[in-house]
């Protein structure tokens, strides 16, 4: 069974039990120094005194030495991070009850159960328009569970905003950390980027996963067709092949721009269709968080 097929997680009902398939999947298909969790990192050795906990004698040393030394270790710096996840009605777009949103929140979890894994702190905000929800981070395993009740518990809706609403976090966080940022940005790029850049300005990392429905990469439509803004009472009915050309245009140029301005302020990001695999987005985390250690 393919661990990363959006067809096959659809028809997983539990947040749960698809967050713990996709990692483990990765899990399997990965470099062990990958895998590996980042509490600690040897530092050296010093020479045993009384009261010493021997469990930390380095044995080998004391065969070439026959003197008793210790294995010091340096504790590595915890990660705390954010996920900032679009919960506007735009999200509810997809294909066989699986949404942008589905897609996003499995991601979510998926990077929270793999960050906890790794003993990181992990948080989530949840937002459209304005913040809905703030989960604070932590690092306890049993953290796990608030951020999955929450995601299974939000039905997206209301209108995107969100370029102010980086900017708010910017200006309220308290702590730097990794911000990784899952939405399908159908907002205003200016305010966007400009939330970005303040969120680089202040210290923290950032990550933006881009998530689109493959009609909105590839626009397929050839008949007649009622278009509806999922987030205003507008309706339009037209002929695809008459705005086929103009709509692609759009949507690329609105790509290129978010692509451009974050390779320009050092913000990570990954364009994610919805009917790809998740695993690529995992790997994408896990090669960053792999870099912090070197």
């Amino acid at each position: 069974m393919n661990h990363f097929d959006p067809r096959v997680l659809a028809k997983m009902k539990h947040l749960h039990l698809r967050a713990r398939f996709i990692v483990d999947g990765v899990m399997v298909g990965i470099h062990p120094s990958l895998a590996k969790g980042f509490s600690s990192e040897f530092e050296g050795h010093r020479e045993y005194s009384q009261g010493d906990d021997v469990r930390h004698i380095d044995w080998k040393t004391y065969a070439k030495f026959d003197r008793h030394y210790l294995k010091e270790y340096r504790e590595a710096t915890n990660l705390k991070a954010t996920l900032l996840v679009d919960a506007s009605a735009s999200m509810t777009y997809g294909h066989d009850g699986w949404s942008k949103f589905d897609y996003g929140a499995t991601l979510a979890a998926s990077l929270a159960y793999l960050m906890l894994r790794q003993q990181d702190a992990v948080g989530m905000i949840l937002f459209s328009n304005k913040i809905e929800k703030i989960i604070p981070s932590k690092a306890t395993s049993g953290h796990l569970f608030a951020i999955l009740k929450e995601l299974e518990a939000t039905r997206p809706a209301g209108k995107t905003a969100s370029g102010s609403v980086l900017q708010e976090l910017a200006g309220s966080l308290k702590r730097r950390g990794l911000i990784l940022l899952l939405s399908d940005l159908l907002d205003e790029p200016g305010e966007v980027i400009r939330g970005l850049k303040q969120l680089r300005s202040k210290g923290n990392d950032v990550m933006v996963f881009h998530l689109l429905d493959p009609d909105e990469l590839e626009f397929p439509f050839d008949k007649a067709t009622l278009f509806q803004d999922l987030e205003e009472d507008l309706k339009l009915l037209t002929d695809p092949n008459g705005v086929r050309s103009a709509y692609l245009k759009t949507i690329n140029s609105l790509v290129e721009s978010y692509r451009s301005a974050c390779a320009q302020n050092r913000v990570d990001y990954f364009l994610m269709d919805t009917s790809v695999g998740l695993d690529r987005a995992l790997a994408r985390y896990l090669s960053w968080r792999e870099k912090l250690k070197k």
